[in-house]
């Protein structure tokens, strides 16, 4: 194993499932460990770490608790802003990630998936090609259970990881083995002084450390990450891919064949995929070119392809009630995310937006909102700059603060053929607990009209 502690005191700041996978991790490796959360503490997670024996408290973060710590493993969703980084970061404490600890403990291979959309689809179809091929693999990052607690407790060969910018903030001399990236466009820029090139330069990190024995997937049609290569020296194999036939792709579509030129060539007709939509086929690519590098069967990336079934609050076909069809795509909380799931609709369309703007821009979505939507209904505390930039398209609006009222809103504006699409463009705090609890109530309120 890589990991020497050469530590004695780590202090995790969170605990929800990154910090506490890393609380238990530490443990394990034999640090004195303690876990502070400003916030209240999931009974499930209290049971974890007493369970363990792990000191911990919650609603504060005490400060001579905190700063006598060697390392402070902190949790993604905490700001450089918040006070107590601002006083680690005062004292010359070191500030690293979950991911970055647990890779420490770790010789498993490394497939990591980073980009602005598509991560969740992506790592997931890449982990159901590994398990299809009964690889001994995990699933870990935003997704699935934390890489410290499988490391400690449930150890696996291979890990696909769904890394967020955040997570990638804090990384330094963790590798991937194959590293994804699918695209870089606007989103979070709050955490990053409203610059696009402090965020881009977040997402290129999951470069860093790669060897000439590694493999980078990347979206070649994409302008940020074009312009980012340009300012490296890159020392791993180069697996750019495109949804157009040109030279030197290793993966592209052509004719309406999904191909793969190398390392092992391998073509299927597209309309075999399993996941629809033009954003999608970027998904499929680059999940097929990282089971291609990592040794899987032709037999099993066709069949795990065509067999997929996609990702809760991803585009996810809800039900059809007297003739409409509710699709929830809770998960698109930025303006790209949206575009991508408007360019995907056949049928006349009434748009759900709203939530905790993140500094969005709308105009990359006006045009399709007006070739596709038949109305929209805004969904939120504070629906103003949605009225703003939308009223003047003429479209008829509805005027929600609550689900159930957004939902009936939409249904009175539908006729038989029509499709209500809940792809909000942003965040969900201001009206529900996460993006999920969001797409649950669209989803059983949809379901008990």
């Amino acid at each position: 194993m890589k990991g020497t502690n050469k530590m004695k005191r780590i202090v995790i700041l969170g605990a929800a499932e990154s910090g506490v996978g890393a609380a238990v991790l530490a443990q394990k490796e034999g640090f004195d460990v303690f876990v502070t959360d400003m916030g209240t503490i999931k009974p499930h997670y209290k049971e974890m770490l007493d369970g363990h024996g792990i000191a911990w408290e919650e609603g504060r973060h005490t400060e001579e608790q905190v700063l006598n710590a060697d390392e402070i493993i902190k949790s993604p969703g905490i700001p450089d802003t918040a006070a107590m980084v601002v006083k680690v970061k005062a004292a010359g404490i070191p500030i690293i990630s979950e991911i970055e600890f647990a890779g420490r403990y770790t010789d498993a291979k490394m497939i990591c998936i980073t980009g602005s959309n598509g991560k969740t689809t992506t790592t997931s179809l890449i982990y159901h090609i590994f398990k299809q091929a009964g690889y001994d693999v995990g699933l870990a990052g935003n997704i699935g259970r934390s890489l410290a607690l499988q490391v400690a407790e449930d150890p696996h060969a291979y890990y696909v990881i769904e890394l967020s910018s955040f997570q990638l903030d804090n990384m330094y001399d963790f590798r991937a083995n194959i590293a994804v990236l699918l695209n870089i466009t606007p989103d979070h820029l709050d955490r990053y002084h409203n610059s696009m090139q402090e965020y881009a330069d977040a997402k290129m990190r999951i470069l860093q450390n790669q060897t000439s024995d590694d493999a980078f997937v990347f979206w070649n049609d994409d302008p940020v990450i074009t312009r980012e290569l340009a300012k490296y020296h890159i020392e791993s194999r180069m697996c750019p891919f495109s949804i157009i036939k040109k030279e030197g792709m290793i993966g592209y579509i052509a004719d309406g064949e999904y191909v793969i030129e190398r390392p092992t060539p391998f073509n299927m007709e597209q309309e075999e995929l399993a996941l629809t939509g033009k954003h999608n086929l970027y998904n499929s690519l680059a999940a097929g070119i990282a089971a291609d590098l990592s040794g899987i069967s032709n037999e099993v990336i066709r069949q795990s392809l065509s067999d997929f079934e996609g990702v809760e609050h991803r585009l996810e076909y809800v039900c059809r009630v007297h003739g409409v069809t509710f699709i929830n795509d809770s998960k698109a909380t930025n303006v790209d995310a949206c575009w991508y799931a408007l360019e995907s609709m056949t049928q006349p369309t009434i748009l759900i937006l709203g939530g905790l703007d993140k500094g969005n821009d709308y105009n990359q979505i006006k045009d399709l909102v007006q070739q596709k939507c038949k109305g929209l209904v805004y969904l939120g505390v504070d629906n103003r700059k949605l009225h703003d930039f939308f009223d003047p398209l003429g479209l008829p609006v509805a005027e929600t603060h609550s689900m159930k009222d957004c939902v009936e809103a939409c249904y009175k504006m539908a006729s038989p053929g029509d499709t209500i699409l809940l792809s909000p463009c942003c965040a969900s705090f201001d009206l529900f607990k996460n993006m999920e609890d969001r797409g649950e109530q669209f989803k059983a309120l949809a379901r008990s009209l």
